[in-house]
């Protein structure tokens, strides 16, 4: 069934076939490994000119080999190993980190003419997707590489054997859960644009310009991009690795070359997450086709180039964002985040069901926006009320009056006379 979404497989499965998907997952891999390498060095210059310093500018025209530099000094340290720790689960930790960003890029769409060729390409004769699998669950599979993502960083900080890291990566997992339910719901609001769980459906449905940007209200978007940021441990979120707090967080224990795939699948799960983001919202690789002959170059030159412009939007955010307490950090997710995208999702319905059934599409949005102000206004309150409630604990609040005229509380005195004895 996963096979036979793609034109490639219809036919059944030979040679050349066999040949093209592994043609696929080789280009997919190296192109991974290299937008990490200038995605870090892109992240650090493009901080420094914000912040008014130098940044890379040694190794390397602009500096561009110091990433590389950074990686051959990483894997020639030492590889240290904790006494404490639980050995098996301490090697294996970094994998499970960076493993999910490789299998979440796979049922990307990354180029194609969506205007009137649904995306298909004529390679060799065979006519296939631009995205290594196309399985009709592919949403269901982004979202579960998200929550299997956190094991790595959980397990890190659990088998490391101490206390900092341990705080790290439990951290991470409030975090996690926090976010995945606005996340979800933003999921929720595309799948019931599109009517489909396969990415290739989403990007196909959004064709002539018909993104869900704009076709869902900004809502949607907003609320993705932030929970995803708190999902990545990006700043103004990076409590997980706040170094004020935790030395260095949940890898605090770890050097050399599985220090360098955590920093890896950081960077690896920035650009994965754009381009997830791109594929949901931004329409994919759908944009002008000027040249019929090699329509499908259009759609990569049409993702790539916002695929940069979300990355730069990722680098901004932490060259000027301070980072959140950690006690607003929940706020946001379960406050906000996760009340306005229900809220949003219920509106989507709403409208849905009134073109159906031919209701009046200003009453439907007039009484979903009415509710949805009541339902604010109601949820403030609650929260004011919380706030203000009484503390038994706290100093001054109202406790039952205790007759202390009968207690005894020896002083200076009677603690010298109870040493002479």
């Amino acid at each position: 069934m996963i096979f036979g979404v793609d034109p490639l497989f219809v036919g059944g499965v030979g040679l050349e076939e066999v040949a093209i998907v592994a043609i696929k997952v080789l280009v997919a891999f190296v192109f991974l490994l290299l937008s990490v390498t200038l995605m870090i060095w892109f992240e650090r210059k493009l901080i420094s000119d914000m912040q008014n310093r130098i940044g890379p500018a040694v190794a390397g025209p602009f500096g561009i080999l110091q990433t590389l530099a950074d990686g051959l000094k990483l894997f020639f340290k030492e590889d240290l190993l904790p006494s404490e720790s639980r050995r098996l689960v301490f090697r294996l930790a970094p994998y499970l980190s960076l493993v999910p960003a490789f299998l979440t890029f796979v049922v990307v769409p990354v180029g194609g003419n969506f205007t009137d060729k649904d995306g298909v390409v004529n390679w060799w004769g065979n006519f296939t997707h631009l995205q290594v699998a196309d399985p009709p669950v592919g949403v269901l599979l982004v979202l579960a590489m998200s929550s299997v993502a956190v094991y790595g960083i959980m397990l890190a900080g659990w088998s490391s054997g101490s206390k900092y890291p341990l705080l790290g990566s439990v951290r991470a997992s409030a975090q996690v859960v926090s976010y995945e339910a606005a996340l979800g719901l933003s999921f929720a609001a595309v799948i019931l644009t599109a009517g489909s769980l396969s990415t290739h459906e989403i990007v196909a449905a959004q064709s002539t310009y018909g993104w869900n940007l704009w076709v869902m209200g900004i809502v949607p978007f907003v609320v993705f991009v932030i929970a995803a940021t708190a999902e990545l441990n990006r700043p103004p979120f990076d409590l997980v690795e706040a170094e004020q707090e935790l030395v260095g967080g949940f890898h605090t224990e770890y050097s050399s070359l599985r220090f360098a795939l955590f920093y890896m699948a950081e960077f690896m799960n920035v650009i994965t997450m754009s381009a997830i983001i791109v594929t949901l919202f931004l329409g994919g690789p759908n944009g002008p086709i000027f040249t019929e002959s090699v329509d499908w170059l259009w759609g990569v030159l049409w993702f790539f180039l916002k695929l940069f412009v979300l990355l730069f939007v990722f680098v901004w955010f932490r060259a000027t964002l301070p980072r959140f307490r950690y006690d607003q950090l929940m706020d946001l997710g379960w406050k906000v985040l996760i009340p306005l995208s229900l809220a949003w999702l219920l509106v989507l319905a709403a409208l849905d069901i009134g073109e159906d059934r031919n209701w009046n599409s200003f009453a439907v949005v007039a009484v979903s926006v009415g509710g949805i102000v009541l339902a604010a206004v109601l949820l403030r309150v609650a929260i004011q009320a919380g706030r203000h409630a009484p503390d038994i604990d706290a100093p001054g609040a109202d406790t039952p009056d205790i007759d202390t005229s009968d207690i005894h509380i020896p002083d200076d005195e009677d603690n010298m006379a109870g040493k002479e004895a």
